[in-house]
């Protein structure tokens, strides 16, 4: 078909290689009280370290045989099931003339490797598919780490060198319109997924090219699924769910994946459906289930330093398109004044994140965000701003086991003198650690009845319920 199989059996042959060892499938994974938990979770084959140096090297030797036989051009404009089928085909030929000495199992997991690395992400394929997965770190084509259940281990995948890490980083930022190489050796882009994707390659990455990958969550959290995994109670959930439908403007705080987003995403489906919602983020992970909605998302310069299209544009150009709602993936700049100026002008139940390790330091981060965007505005303006703006801080927090807590639930209520006033409505309290070094605790409502929104449920219809869900968490 292609043309060119016939070089495969000029090929010489190649040395005898001894059988690698039998694959050794890891423990399957522990299920963990986490916001990004999946229990069901495949199990990837990965390879032992003893045997990868020798599979390695079969597998370079086999590689570059078949690119010396197989047309890419032909090969690409194929359907997947029909170029993995060519791929065996020619593969099965070359291992045959080369007397290469591989077990049915091994060349089977070969040839999909290969296919993968021709067609796909490479060894990333399987940890893709895990949904127990969380990040995926490579450093440098020998190591590759994951986080799961809020843990780092080191798996035993690998590339097969530095350059076959940087063809898949490539062919990554490439479906997004966007490239790196010395040039311009960082990029921020996503999987078709949805799944975050840092790459920083040399000269800044010292000891080869660093990808790094925010899993995307194929199913979607509900709060549900968050007080079966401990991140909240019951009652706090109700108020969570009361506090998204009644239209408060929420600012969730927390650091780096503690859950925000998963968190944002809960809060979503309680938007009512008839509402048009304007999403902006970094990299697209918002999975809104609303009919109308519109997602927006920023862009880079390019090569000659032009066309960048900030957070701070986007969110300017939300107040042109009729939202009723704006959600903004992470507030990190200047886009933080504009979006407190839509919280004022009429978007009630608009949304934000923010790296922040407490409610109030949330709060003085907006501050800080709006006086480095060169806003020359007095400190009391800006805090007017914030506290006419902001309803409810909600604080996600990954605790030292792995686990993600919503540890706050907390409310703005105006300002004393020069000093933002706020009042906690739910917190968790940390009672210790069971003898595996789970945390163990529970959120208690700190005794405030009548919220400050209270107003609010009762213009929705709400207040028996806050009422019933506030009694039942100081219960």
């Amino acid at each position: 078909m292609f043309g060119k199989r016939a070089g495969a059996e000029q090929a010489e042959a190649a040395p005898k290689l001894a059988p690698m060892k039998a694959e050794q499938k890891p423990a399957s994974p522990g299920v963990d009280d986490s916001l990004e938990q999946d229990p069901a979770a495949p199990v990837v084959q990965e390879r032992d370290h003893e045997a990868s140096d020798a599979y390695y090297e079969t597998k370079s030797n086999i590689f570059n045989a078949l690119f010396e036989t197989i047309d890419v051009a032909a090969l690409a404009g194929m359907e997947p099931a029909a170029a993995r089928g060519e791929i065996r085909t020619i593969v099965d030929e070359i291992i045959a003339i080369r007397n290469v000495r591989l077990s049915v199992a091994e060349q089977n997991e070969l040839i999909r490797e290969i296919c993968d690395d021709i067609l796909g992400y490479g060894p990333l394929e399987s940890l893709l598919l895990r949904d127990d997965i969380a990040d995926i770190m490579v450093n440098g084509y020998k190591h590759v780490f994951i986080e799961t259940d809020g843990r780092m281990e080191k798996t035993n995948i690998r590339f097969r060198d530095n350059q076959q890490l940087m063809n898949i980083c490539q062919r990554i930022v490439s479906q997004v319109g966007r490239r790196v190489d010395e040039s311009s050796p960082i990029c921020d882009a996503r999987l078709l997924d949805g799944s975050r994707v840092n790459v920083i390659a040399p000269p800044l990455a010292i000891d080869g090219p660093t990808l790094t990958i925010r899993k995307f969550k194929k199913d979607k959290l509900t709060l549900q699924n968050l007080v079966e995994f401990g991140s909240i109670s019951p009652a706090g959930a109700k108020v969570l769910e009361i506090i998204g439908a009644c239209q408060c403007n929420i600012l969730i705080s927390g650091g780096t994946g503690s859950g925000k987003t998963t968190l944002l995403n809960c809060l979503t489906a309680f938007i009512h459906p008839d509402e048009r919602i304007i999403t902006c983020e970094d990299a697209a992970e918002l999975q809104l289930q609303q009919p109308h909605v519109v997602r927006l998302e920023t862009r880079p310069p390019n090569l000659e330093g032009k066309g960048m299209i900030t957070m701070a544009d986007l969110v300017k150009n939300c107040l042109r398109m009729r939202p009723e709602r704006i959600i903004v993936g992470e507030v990190r700049g200047p886009e933080a004044f504009d979006l407190l100026q839509a919280m004022n002008t009429g978007h009630d139940g608009s949304m934000g994140t923010l790296h922040a390790n407490s409610p109030r330091e949330g709060l003085s981060r907006l501050e800080s965000m709006i006086t480095m965007g060169g806003f020359n505005l007095p400190m009391r303006t800006i805090r007017e701003m914030i506290v006419g703006s902001i309803d409810i801080v909600l604080q996600a927090t990954r605790l030292r086991d792995g686990s993600r807590r919503i540890t706050h639930i907390t409310e703005v209520l105006g300002l004393e003198g020069d000093v933002i006033v706020t009042q906690d409505l739910l917190v968790y309290e940390m009672d210790g650690e069971d003898a595996r070094g789970k945390i163990i605790g529970e959120h208690k409502s700190t005794g405030i009845a009548r919220p400050a929104f209270w107003d609010r449920a009762r213009y929705f219809n709400l207040e028996k319920e806050l009422a019933e869900a506030l009694d039942e968490a100081g219960s």
